[in-house]
């Protein structure tokens, strides 16, 4: 087993128990980040990082590929964003809320032969991903975006459990999400997320792929620059405020950040789609887009950290864990530790 392998073991396990906090240290960090930037240097594929505390960037860098402000896909870090943009959508009363049973606003687009529970599933079961239905995510990945209608596709998957029940994560449960978001304010996702969000925050959104009949893709594929993943990032940390503006509701953040279903993949707890775990006694709350797209809050230390890597890798074991292994024993230990 290799050094880094090692370390991104160690770190998995530290995102899931809870550890004795250490004392957060006052004043400059940068001169301690150096191991952070060697354990970066030897993450696979890591493109840039960047690491700011209470607002300041205190780390800055481009490893490979393009500069900060330039957009870059974020994979399915891109569930994280929708999710803001249906507590949005609740806040301006184009959702009710999340006991809102979905099947109204699809209407049609529910396929004839569908299970019958399918209109029992709640905007909430959607967001946290405890819809029921079978995943499209992994083996089934493939005849979902190749089927000529995705959100029909997904909705006639047969029901492996009853909606509140267990996680089933699931881009295709995502997707539903964007289709409730697109049919209940008639505007694009992407005009959502322009409007409503990375405006406010002083960034753009780039268009973004596609289904057959024109919705953009619900939970992938978004692209991002470091930066505006960044101002995201920070916007969440501080209650969903940027510059005296509330531009995500504070109190659906909060319902956000509550740990509803645990992944029996990843073993991590899910709320609404945001990943909740601890590391070094932290509470650690996170996006996590395919290939390394990361984004990490640590209210308690006032900490946001971005990690955007390459998306065009093959699925390998451990690619997630050399991330968290990367903040818990790279970046933490110079906000937690004596210099």
């Amino acid at each position: 087993m290799t050094q880094t392998t090692r370390r991104a073991a160690l770190a998995g396990g530290l995102l899931l128990l809870a550890t004795p906090a250490p004392r957060a240290q006052p004043g400059p960090v940068a001169g301690r980040l150096a191991p952070a930037l060697g354990l970066a240097a030897e993450t696979p594929g890591l493109r840039s990082l960047i690491i700011a505390q209470h607002g300041m960037p205190v780390l800055e860098r481009v490893f490979r590929g393009a500069a900060l402000d330039r957009p870059t896909n974020i994979k399915s870090a891109s569930k994280t964003i929708l999710a803001m943009l249906a507590g949005i959508a609740i806040e301006r009363g184009v959702l009710e809320g999340l006991n809102q049973p979905v099947a109204p606003i699809l209407g049609n687009r529910i396929p004839r032969d569908a299970d019958p529970a399918v209109r029992r599933i709640t905007l909430g079961n959607l967001l946290s991903m405890q819809a029921g239905l079978e995943p499209t995510s992994g083996a089934n990945y493939g005849r979902w975006v190749s089927s000529r209608d995705w959100v029909a596709f997904a909705l006639g998957r047969p029901m492996v459990d009853e909606p509140d029940g267990r996680m089933l994560y699931s881009t295709g449960t995502s997707h539903i999400l964007a289709a409730v978001l697109a049919r209940a304010s008639r505007h694009s996702v992407r005009d959502l997320a322009q409007d409503w969000l990375f405006r406010p925050l002083g960034h753009g959104v780039p268009d973004w792929t596609r289904d057959p009949q024109g919705l953009h893709f619900g939970g992938n594929e978004m692209a991002l620059s470091p930066q505006a993943l960044l101002d995201f990032g920070e916007c969440c940390r501080n209650g969903g405020r940027h510059e005296g503006r509330q531009v995500i509701p504070e109190a659906f953040l909060r319902q956000a950040w509550v740990s509803r279903a645990r992944s029996a993949w990843s073993g991590q707890m899910y709320g609404l789609g945001w990943w909740i775990a601890e590391a070094r006694g932290q509470r650690v709350l996170f996006a996590w887009g395919y290939g390394g797209q990361m984004l990490y809050l640590l209210p308690a230390l006032g900490l946001t950290v971005v990690m955007t890597s390459d998306a065009d890798v093959p699925r390998v074991r451990g690619q997630v864990q050399t991330r968290h292994a990367l903040l818990v024993e790279g970046i933490l230990p110079a906000f937690t530790e004596g210099a």
